[in-house]
């Protein structure tokens, strides 16, 4: 049979009316639901072009958040490609997904593949009974006691940042704050996480720093393979993905770069073989994973080499990009007030001459007000400034004539709510005060997530901030810090995968007696 151009030319019409009818059905969802929406555009729904990004995603997701906001609605509806996503508004709409009605949204809906991804396949991607098997056992990892034996790892690998400030203020140069608290965080991480030494300091291009900020890298190739695994259209959902991780991996569909994943997943090796070899034992993270591969635990349960790689690679990756991140911002907004760096300071002498000169574990617990600094730092820059569920099964919101289906997704915006004039006037202003312990107590218990929220919090929270706390009482003790001409005015990275300052941070060093 013949096909001619005739023959063609009906197809494509055909198609092309066929996807006209379908989308304009698929964005005309919210409406039959009876739910208030922003008009989407196809194909990209309400979101920005891959290449065409400006604002990014955070301020995207925080701009409808206040679009919604400012019309009094509780809720809204948008589109991600063909996608449709709940953007709750109402601080009691957001406890009842994040806390009361966790049970419907225990999912992040975050892709991850273990065969052909398999550093995808962590504690902050997996799902189900999977991810709640994982929690509890990894829980353990962030008891009291372990925070307090790690707490000196961590104060010795201080000892590397004060040599690095104290050489920089004595040779009267600027500091990249940005890039300090990174090679702080990153020899942190590898001390407690691995047991490695990463001596950053001393050599900046260590491996450990060029893969981690190899992970960070924009590209649109890679946006792509990000956007293309986060859909979950009627004809790509994440079963499907599930099902076609082969297919999808041969199309070049994996999240990580391919020689972040090869060093990371070979250091662990290493590291376990290691260990395994010579009967050595540490009490870090991987010593953790290690004993409950081996069947230390109570309840019996054992893990595969994937599987402690993954947990491995994610505490790396998290652990040190939030704190490095969230101290670069304290400490920019401290240069610009000064007032409150002074504050900040004395603090933390009075504490350390009370404990002999020493930065201790009880004297930290004690530095309240340095603690309201780092929490003013995250509630104006939160590191994760979206938190995404999605539905496990069909979810009637209380009160209201909506049904969520099973599988929708969720986009709650931290930068909309932390921003919110409502619950933080002024909310442009850099104010500790707002963390006093008689102001927070005013507030909703969901106006303030940077570590989420519910059963789902962050489980290295505790860490993170005792890591960036000790961090902050050795910049600060004996050195004072202000704006660097060319910082004046700090721009945000609109492609970055965290929320994360454009280029390098200087800031003037001096020391102070």
């Amino acid at each position: 049979m013949e096909i001619t151009c005739q023959d063609v030319a009906i197809l494509l019409g055909s198609s092309f009316i066929f996807l006209f009818v379908y989308t304009k059905w698929v964005y005309k969802y919210w409406e039959r639901k009876k739910v208030p929406y922003l008009e989407p555009t196809f194909p990209l729904g309400n979101l920005e072009a891959p290449w065409a990004v400006k604002i990014g995603l955070h301020k995207t997701i925080a701009d409808i958040y206040n679009n919604f906001k400012a019309k009094g609605y509780k809720y809204g509806g948008i589109f991600t490609s063909l996608r449709p996503v709940f953007v709750p508004v109402d601080l009691d709409v957001v406890k009842l997904i994040m806390i009361k009605d966790f049970q419907y949204f225990v999912d992040r809906g975050v892709y991850h593949n273990e065969k052909s991804d398999p550093l995808s396949a962590h504690l902050f991607s997996i799902e189900g009974d999977k991810w709640r098997s994982l929690r509890t056992r990894l829980s353990p990892t962030f008891t009291s006691g372990k925070m307090k034996y790690m707490f000196q790892m961590v104060v010795d690998c201080g000892q590397g940042l004060e040599n690095e400030i104290d050489k920089t203020s004595k040779n009267r140069e600027p500091i990249d704050i940005k890039e300090i608290f990174a090679l702080f965080t990153t020899n942190v991480i590898g001390s407690c996480a691995f047991g490695m030494e990463c001596n950053c300091f001393e050599n900046p291009k260590n491996e450990f720093r060029i893969y981690s900020k190899k992970f960070f890298e924009f590209s649109v190739l890679r946006f792509l393979r990000i956007t293309l695994t986060a859909s979950k259209t009627p004809k790509m959902n994440l079963e499907f993905i599930r099902k076609n991780s082969s297919n999808l991996a041969k199309l070049g569909v994996v999240q990580l770069p391919k020689d972040v994943s090869t060093f990371f997943m070979n250091v662990i090796r290493d590291i376990i073989n290691y260990r395994e070899t010579h009967d050595v034992k540490r009490n870090d993270f991987v010593q953790l994973l290690l004993n409950i591969k081996n069947g230390a635990t109570n309840d019996g349960s054992s893990f595969t080499f994937n599987e402690i790689a993954a947990q491995a690679f994610v505490f790396f990756i998290a652990g040190f990009e939030t704190s490095s991140s969230t101290m670069t911002f304290a400490f920019y907004e401290m240069a610009k007030n000064q007032d409150i760096q002074d504050k900040v300071r004395e603090e933390i002498r009075r504490v350390v001459a009370k404990y002999d000169g020493k930065i201790t574990y009880d004297g930290m617990m004690e530095m309240t007000y340095t603690s309201q600094v780092f929490d003013e730092a995250l509630r104006k820059y939160p590191i994760v400034a979206t938190l995404q569920r999605v539905a496990t099964k069909d979810y009637k919101l209380p009160g209201e004539d909506v049904v969520l289906k099973k599988d929708t997704k969720v986009m709650i915006s931290l930068q909309g709510i932390h921003h919110d004039p409502e619950y933080y006037p002024d909310p442009e202003k850099f104010d500790p005060e707002r963390f006093s312990p008689e102001n927070k107590e005013k507030r909703h218990a969901c106006a303030y997530m940077p570590f989420g929220e519910g059963p789902r919090i962050c489980i290295g929270m505790r860490f993170g901030i005792m890591q960036a706390k000790i961090g902050m009482a050795i910049m600060l003790k004996d050195y004072k810090y202000t704006l660097h001409p060319s910082n004046v005015d700090m721009k945000l990275h609109s492609k970055a995968i965290f929320l994360a300052p454009v280029g390098k941070v200087l800031l003037n060093i001096e020391k102070v007696d």
